[in-house]
Order: structure tokens, then sequence, then C-alpha cells
């Protein structure tokens, strides 16, 4: 163990003791046998839509002065204008703010808001003696609250809101991304922008527990009030910001690596994935120190392991004619970070803190090749700094490749990150059946949070007895289903998609975490999983059309990929409250297995009719069916009334492949789908160049059809084949921009 592992020790136990759980003290306490006083309050309240107010409360000085909230970065802007009300003395005061109704009283303070018809939406009351702030929890679940934490319905815990690997039970649930924004079903939200603090919502009644009583104001917070769903996610992005847009190749598959032998080995392991056609677009390369032979020399450091990567460059780009993008791991030693990359940094006097000087160590090796980063750590940065380290990471590869998105993916973050293209993992979760049960509803919170690209290290991170190629081909099914789809962890060799047949599992890293232990030797010769990868790598790379079109949307709307039910079927009770499944984009529906030996799998199919991905069997929804399973099957069902294209087999997502876009129909109610399509490296889909085909299928009419979409524009090639399938009947259509209409009535015969 080096210094630079002591560190990282050292800082976890720091962060989990600096954002532990503090019992307020009565704020504004007196000194011993002087009476306290209650202090002057000023409430504003503040139309951000027609459904969102802010709602913020000052204390006044003895001079009638208030202060200002503090930034954090979590805001797209500071200001929503001038307050519609301000509130210091009267007694009480009732306004229409937006679609609700809302009543504000002084000593002490309190706010009701109802809906148009009277209907409590929610009721505010702080506690001047410890600045505690209550609220209605209802009766519906409670989503949101970030990734990690306890799952699925929030009720009934105690949540610190600890950021890091040491917030709660890593093992399972992962590291903790703490994001204040809780969601209710029955048609509210909140985000709670000022202070920070604990989450008490183990009684009938919500508690807001600020740090310390001392920091509790000013207090702001958002409220959304909407029955739907969808407008719910849009007003968060309203508030914190619009998800941007990585680029395409992030979306295929990644494969990482950890101990690395050779040169030799690099190059072989990106010609194993040529040579036995198994799709990947990106290689990640651990940092030394982490392990004891990784990219660089040591932990921290921007220097190159000449022992593995004797010519960096040579090795990058005989990486890039194979088509693929190398990522490396990086680490941040200093526990704060401000600033942005284009401040100037002063060389001489090099501050490690400052954002600008922080990146220019990255610079060579950027302009050396290198694709992406793995930003690691970070777990003692306070929130400022996380969001200062995250938008670091999509600004700074901008100075020197300007029309180039970048791509990061990070350990931290908070609230408005999304702004800044950032992917997030779980951290060093272990590899067992529980983690893997435990991360579908935790990705459905962490979606539902606006984190919307998300993944797991496939496997689990740290291997234990039950690390088995059972579970790590169900990890990887899960994976194929998540934004991030990316093979991570110790015993590294085993999470290559060839890796459970060669009775290698590669270096011996099984310390530092209890409970790790190597796999049995019996399962190092499974010829069944490198088959199931591929068919989960082709299918992945298939339905990349439809995936990179949800991105878009999830760009424009808010609305996550992963998906809670909740979503799209918020009068379904038992939709609304299951969280071991979730929805692809709009259409479809993933169940992961995940539990050892399973030869079934139960599945809620929500109201409505829904059609079997694999065998196209229509089954009625509003209902649990119990789908068999063998180890190579994942269930997967459309609802009636999808769209869903799909593009041919690919190696790597740039590569240009013969054939016509696919393009299936579930018929049994009226659909429509945009297909988007840029060229998915650099900004210029923002300049006008993108492609969307609205497709629109009447199911009455048996139509379908194909336009172009307002502000885009035809893409090379001109002319678009699609091969448009409806059950047994399989029609070509030619797209050339111009709207066209093709039947699938069985009494019209012509297109």
């Amino acid at each position: 163990m080096n210094s630079h592992w002591n560190r990282r020790d050292v800082l976890k136990r720091l962060a989990a003791a600096s954002t532990g759980l503090i019992i307020p003290t009565k704020l504004g306490a007196a000194p011993e046998g002087e009476p306290a006083s209650s202090p002057t309050l000023e409430v504003q309240a503040t139309l951000v839509s027609a459904h969102t107010f802010r709602l913020s409360v000052f204390p006044v000085d003895k001079g009638g002065s208030i202060a200002t909230i503090p930034s954090d970065g979590s805001l797209v802007r500071e200001s929503w204008g001038a307050p519609l009300v301000k509130l210091r003395t009267e007694s009480g005061k009732a306004i229409a703010i937006g679609n609700v109704q809302l009543e504000i009283s002084l000593n002490p303070f309190r706010a009701t808001v109802t809906n148009k018809r009277g209907d409590l939406i929610q009721r505010f009351a702080w506690d001047e003696s410890t600045g505690a702030l209550s609220f209605q929890i209802g009766t519906a679940p409670l989503y949101g609250l970030g990734e990690g934490g306890p799952q699925f319905d929030r009720r009934g815990s105690i949540d610190p809101m600890r950021s890091g690997q040491g917030g709660y039970k890593l093992a399972t649930h992962g590291g903790r991304v703490p994001i204040p924004w809780i969601i209710s079903t029955s048609g509210w939200a909140i985000f709670f922008h000022q202070p920070f603090g604990t989450f008490d919502l183990s009684g009938s009644v919500g508690k807001f527990l600020p740090t310390t009583a001392a920091a509790a104001l000013p207090l702001d917070l958002f409220l959304v009030a909407s029955p739907d769903p969808a407008t719910i996610l849009a007003e968060y992005a309203r508030i914190t910001g619009h998800p941007e847009m990585p680029p395409l190749w992030s979306f295929g598959y990644q494969q990482s690596h950890r101990t690395l032998a050779s040169r030799e080995e690099v190059l072989a392991e990106a010609k194993t994935f040529r040579e036995k056609k198994l799709p990947c677009d990106t290689l990640i390369y651990l940092g030394t120190g982490f392990c004891p032979s990784g990219w660089n020399t040591e932990n921290g450091s921007f220097v190159w392991n000449s022992r593995v990567f004797p010519d960096p460059k040579a090795v990058l780009d005989d990486l890039h004619k194979e088509h693929f993008r190398a990522a490396v791991h990086v680490v941040i030693l200093s526990d704060k970070l401000h600033g942005t990359v284009h401040d100037p940094c002063d060389l001489s006097r090099y501050d490690e803190e400052k954002a600008s000087c922080h990146w220019d160590a990255h610079r060579k090796d950027f302009a050396m090749g290198v694709d992406g980063w793995w930003p690691d750590e970070g777990d003692p940065l306070d929130i400022a700094s996380r969001l200062v380290r995250n938008r670091m990471y999509w600004e700074g590869p901008q100075i020197d490749r300007p029309n180039e998105r970048p791509y990061a993916l990070h350990r931290n973050g908070y609230a408005g990150m999304q702004r800044y293209g950032s992917f997030l993992w779980s951290g060093d979760v272990y590899s067992t059946w529980e983690t893997l049960k435990t991360h579908i509803p935790l990705a459905v919170n962490t979606g539902l949070s606006g984190i919307p690209y998300w993944g797991t290290d496939i496997g689990g991170f740290v291997p234990t007895p039950e690390f088995t190629a059972e579970l790590y081909v169900r990890w990887f099914q899960f994976g194929a289903f998540c934004p991030l789809f990316r093979s991570h962890g110790r015993a590294w060799k085993l999470r290559l998609p060839w890796g459970w047949n060669t009775g290698d599992p590669g270096p011996r890293e099984i310390n530092n975490y209890n409970g790790a232990a190597l796999p049995d030797s019996s399962q190092l010769h499974d010829e069944r999983v490198e088959p199931i990868c591929r068919k989960y790598l082709e299918l992945r790379y298939r339905m990349l059309p439809y995936l990179y079109s949800a991105v878009r949307e999830c760009a424009t709307t808010g609305m996550p990929i992963m998906r809670a039910l909740w979503l799209h079927f918020p009068d379904d009770p038992k939709a609304v409250e299951c969280g071991d499944e979730y929805l692809w984009g709009k259409s479809v529906l993933v169940a992961p297995v995940v539990a050892k030996g399973a030869t079934t799998r139960d599945v809620y199919l929500p109201r409505g009719g829904w059609y079997d991905f694999w065998t196209g069997e229509r089954l009625e929804g509003g209902r649990e069916i119990s789908r068999p399973v063998d180890l190579e099957t994942t269930p997967l069902y459309v609802r009636e009334g999808s769209i869903v294209p799909l593009g041919p087999v690919k190696q790597y997502t740039d590569e240009k492949v013969d054939g016509p876009l696919s393009v299936s129909i579930y018929p049994g109610a009226d659909a429509s789908f945009l297909l988007y399509e840029d060229d998915g490296r650099s900004f210029n889909y923002r300049k006008g160049e993108w492609m969307g085909i609205q497709m629109t299928w009447n199911d009455a009419r048996k139509t379908l059809r194909l336009e172009l979409a307002p502000g885009s524009r035809m893409l090379p090639p001109r002319a678009r084949a699609i091969a448009v399938q409806l059950a047994e009947m399989t029609k070509s259509i030619t797209f050339e921009g111009k709207p066209v209409e093709s039947s699938f009535s069985p009494d019209r015969a012509k297109s």
C-alpha cells in the first residue's frame, strides 16, 4: 500500500465525518439566563412557471437588510425575476401563484399550498428553535433524493444525505450522490436549494433538518405542483438545467481494464474484440495506485507508465485505427475546487484547487489522443466543488476540441451535473445477487433525480464467492439496458465477454475489502457466457437508433432514459409502486432477472396490451405474469401503440453498414416516434444539423406516415431505405425528406 492509498482512505474517513448527521442546536439561542428572541423574517414567493414557484425565507438583521442566498452552482439561473410577494410584518397573506393558491403566515412561519379547488397540495411549517422544516408526506410513494440510500419508496427512512462511498451500504447500494429533490406520486415535488441537511421521512409528516440550526436560514426551496409526471421532470430541468448530449460513442459498450501486463496485452485485448466480432467502442484504463500497473506512473499523475505504454501516442493511434476510443482514470488530490477552466492559471503560483490549473495538467495527454476521462474519488469535495469538477470535464476538453462533445464518467456530483453531460456510476459495489437486485430501483431513482447517464460496474466491483458466470451474465443483461454499458471490476479478465472460458481471472486483487474472494475455479470454463454477451452486445447496437432518440428526448424534455413505470402509468397503482422493472425509453419494458437459478421471472405489465419482444406474443396488461426464462433471456415487453426502430449490427457506433433501418410497429393503439440522428460527435446539431423523422402510426387506418420533423433536415444518405414490419408483414419504404404514407391494411394494395 503506497502513500496515495493511505491518503485515499484518510479522505474517505474525513468525508464520512464531515457529512455526518449533526443534531441541530437551538436557532439564535441567547446566552444563559437571557430570554431568546424570535428572529424577524422576510418571506418571498417568486413565480418560476405555471407549475412551479420559489419560496424563500430570510432572516432580517437589525438594519432591516436580508442576506443573499448562497450559490452552490446547482441552479441553472440565480433569479427568476421579482418576487410576487414579500412579507415581513403582516399576519398573513394569500395569493394566486401559477396554478395554485399560496397562503403565508408569520410568527411562526407557515405556508399552505392548495389547488384551485381548494385541495391541499402541501403545507410547510418552520420550527425556529431547531431550524427544521416540516412538510406533508401523504400516502403516496416518494421518489428521488439522488443515487443510493434506502430504496425504492423513500418513505420510512431517515437520510442524512451523506455524499460518497461512506454514505449508505456501499456493498449493495453503491456510492451516494444526494440530490435534495423529492417527488410525490400524488402530484408534487420539492427541490431544497438551501440549506443542505437531513430528510426524516419516518413519520406521517416529513422533516427537513439543516446540518446546524444556525445554517437554517436563508431557506430556499422550489415547489412543483402537477398531476402530470412528465411536467414534474420538465420543471426540475427548468430549475437545474437540461442534460447536455454526450457523444454517440459513449452509448456503445465500454470495456474497462485494471492491472496491465504490457503494451502487447493492451493491443491484443482490442484486437480480440474485432476478431471475435464483439461490438465495443471504448477501452478504459485504470491508474497505477489503484492497481499495480495502470496507464500512469502513480495516483494523480499524468505521466504514462512506460512499462506498458512506452509510446503512448502510437498506442492511442493504433487503437483509433481499430475504431476504439480510449478513456483514462484520473483522481483529484485536493478537497476543494473553484473557478472555471477559462480563468487564467498563474503557473508561477500553481493552485491545484483552481479548475484552470487542474485542467491544464490534462491537456498534454488529451493532445496525444485521449478521448475521455474517468474522474474518480472526490468524496470530500463540497457541493460547489463537485459541480466545478463536473463542469471542468465538460468545458475543459472544448478548449482544444471546441466542436467535439466530451465524455467523462464521474463518481460524484450534485443537482445540475446533467448540464455538463456527466455520466455517473455507482461505485465500488460487491458482486452479490442482492447488489444486482438493489440496483434496479436505485437506477430508477437516480433517473428521477435528474441524472440520466447512469450505470454500474457490470458484475460488481468487488468479487465475492457469489461472483459466478450466472451472476455476470445477468448483470451484463441489465447493463445492456443502462445508459452506461460498462464492465469493470477486480478479477478484471472475467469482465471481458470471453473471459469466463479461459481459466484466467486476471491478477489477484482481493485485498482492502472484507468478504472479497476470487470465483471458484469451476466457474472459469463456461462456454455459455460469450455467446450470451454477444447477443446483448448486438442487441444494444441494434437499438442505438431507439436509444439515441431517447437521449435526445432526455436533453430536450428532462425525461430520463431509464424510466419509472409511474412516468407513463400514473393512474395504475401497482405500476406506481413497482421498483423492480423499468421502461427503457417510452416503449420497452425491461425486467432484469436478479435471482440465482431463476427459471421464471414475475413481471408486472401495466394496463393495456403488451408484446413479448422475443416471441411477439401479445398479452393483456394490468396484471402480473410469470415469464419462463433461461440463462440467455431477460424479459422485454413492448407496449401496444409503439414504434421501435432497430439498426443493423455494428462493431462500433460509427461503422457504416449496408442495410435498411428496421422499424417494428406494435399495433393496438395509435403511435408516434421521433427518430433522431446527428453526426454523433459535434455540436452542429445546435445549428440545425440534425435529422428528425417523425413516424406516425394510425391504428384504425393501419397507415404509417413519415415526415421530416420541424427544424430538421435530411442528412446523408439522402435516400433512406426503411424496412417496416407489422406482425408477419414487411414493407420497404424509401424516405427522401418528403412526407410519405404507407398502408398496411389488407384491402389496400398500394403504399
